[in-house]
């Protein structure tokens, strides 16, 4: 008997049959775990980024407006072009 749980959710089981070979049993288990889409999923939760906190998005627009300042300063003064 072959079993899956993913994530509690989903229990995936096939249950050998008495004159079925080993290959044929995991190729139903691979079959019904791949109409479940299980695989794609988990997949698409592979790169999953959190979000980023208030306080960090308000640093990095800080240092941004910090950078531009001191450019147009320095692009006045003829330093960079």
């Amino acid at each position: 008997m072959l079993r899956y749980a993913y994530m509690a959710k989903t229990i995936i089981e096939v249950k050998k049959n008495p004159n079925e070979n080993n290959a044929s049993v995991l190729r139903r288990f691979s079959r019904r775990i791949q109409e479940s889409s299980i695989i794609q999923k988990v997949k698409k939760n592979r790169y999953n980024e959190r979000k980023e906190s208030k306080l960090k998005i308000k640093k990095s627009a800080l240092k941004r407006m910090a950078k531009r300042k001191v450019n147009e300063k320095l692009r006045k003064l003829g330093k960079i072009s």
